[in-house]
């Protein structure tokens, strides 16, 4: 099948799931086509067991898509410039430290704390697996999920403070998650011994200023075309522009394309806002960016729900999967503490703050896309398999119920409705 032609049929049973969700199941939109192409995909396995050429052929469908590739490659970019472009830079300034603290250390202590418990766990539970692979899943694990947050958090009911911090978060901390990953992947490719400081030094610098700068200049040409001129058919193509540019070039410099888009987005968002579009403008392109983010977030959850087809379960991955759910909390929770005590910003983020970013640092379709990339001599299957299993259980479960847990939360000690906003900046 040709590629436009599987992109148009994932469209159709995206819009297919989404009426029957909204109509009958009337679970949260993102959520409710997960679970609704979980059940499909289950439904086609079980029609497998009796007609097994049907699976291979869905089987060869989705890996000629290739989620990872068009995941990490494609719409990504979209999906972070669509979030960063509704964020606002004057309530992100005031937390601009912990976020970053956060994004950075926080990132890093999870990553190290994931992968050192799932080394001493797993053979009790499955069989020994290298040091550097259980890092690789602490790396693609560890960074919180824009897309997954910004799609779910809105509908919480958390103070705005809360919402700035976790949206915040997540932005950053997924360019420097993927950073991370890539670093580890490398040394797991070409051996420690090949690998220099020096290098993953450059790396780092590359990929995080390459990629910080890169948004910047783009965001500031878009922002000078936008502003002399008055008409909103081209601006807003002149944000398309800007994006798909942007994911074509990112790659072609070894810059970090998501923070290019999230950096961009927010320079967008903001500046040209303020300055470079009119309220006609303005309006056009945040109901354009509104409407592509809800079709994206349509097409990624239908095929991470679809995605069960091709990714291997066994018996005893689930042992490792649920285990590992545990493991991560308690390592988001310790991420969060620890640079807070650190940095000695504790007393804006009392516990109870603390405990509504641990459950509502949800996981989703960048963790399987960067399983999806290992190789197979880095146990691709097993930690392929214990990503989606953590990735089902953030979305579904955490989603769901992190209304619930912050409602619970305020009526021990509401919190207040603007922690950080009381600071003076």
């Amino acid at each position: 099948m040709e590629p436009l032609q599987l992109f148009s049929l994932i469209i159709a049973l995206s819009a297919v799931l989404a009426f029957i969700n909204i109509k009958f199941i009337k679970l949260p939109a993102t959520i409710g086509l997960m679970v609704l192409s979980l059940l499909l995909s289950l439904v086609i396995l079980l029609a497998g067991s009796i007609t097994s050429p049907l699976v291979h052929f869905l089987r060869a469908l989705l890996t000629q898509l290739d989620f990872s590739d068009f995941l990490l490659d494609f719409m990504l970019g979209f999906l972070l410039f669509a979030g960063a472009l509704h964020t606002d830079v004057k309530k992100l300034r005031q937390s601009m430290v912990p976020i970053l603290a956060f994004a950075t250390v926080g990132t890093l202590i999870s990553t190290f704390a994931v992968g050192a418990m799932l080394y001493y766990l797993v053979p009790f539970l499955y069989q020994p697996v290298p040091f550097i692979h259980c890092l690789l899943f602490g790396a693609l694990i560890s960074p919180t999920d824009p897309i997954a947050v910004l799609s779910i958090l809105k509908k919480t009911g958390v103070s705005e403070a809360v919402e700035t911090n976790i949206t915040g978060e997540s932005l950053f901390n997924d360019g420097v998650g993927v950073v991370v990953f890539l670093t580890i992947f490398n040394i797991a490719r070409e051996g420690a011994s090949e690998i220099e400081t020096s290098e993953i030094g450059l790396l780092v610098l590359e990929e995080v200023g390459g990629g910080i700068l890169l948004g910047v200049v783009l965001g500031y040409l878009a922002y000078r075309m936008m502003k002399s001129i008055d008409h909103y058919q081209t601006e807003v193509l002149i944000t398309l522009a800007l994006v798909m540019g942007g994911i074509a070039l990112a790659p072609l410099l070894h810059f970090s394309g998501p923070l290019a888009m999230v950096v961009a987005g927010l320079f967008i968002g903001n500046r040209g806002t303020e300055y470079a579009m009119s309220a006609t403008t303005t309006d056009y392109v945040h109901k354009f960016w509104e409407l592509t983010d809800e079709i994206m977030n349509a097409l990624l959850f239908v095929l991470i729900g679809l995605e069960l087809i091709v990714i291997p379960i066994h018996h005893a991955f689930v042992y490792v999967g649920i285990a590992a759910i545990a493991l991560l909390l308690l390592a988001r929770l310790v991420s969060l503490f620890l640079p807070a005590l650190l940095f000695r910003f504790k007393h804006q983020f009392p516990g109870r703050t603390l405990l509504i970013m641990t459950w509502g640092g949800l996981r989703g379709g960048i963790s399987i896309a960067l399983a999806l990339s290992l190789t197979q001599g880095m146990e691709r299957n097993f930690i392929v398999s214990i990503t989606y299993i953590v990735v089902l259980f953030s979305i579904i479960v955490q989603g769901l119920s992190l209304g619930k847990v912050v409602q619970k939360l305020n009526r021990k000690q509401p919190l207040p409705s603007v922690e950080l906003e009381q600071e003076t900046p």
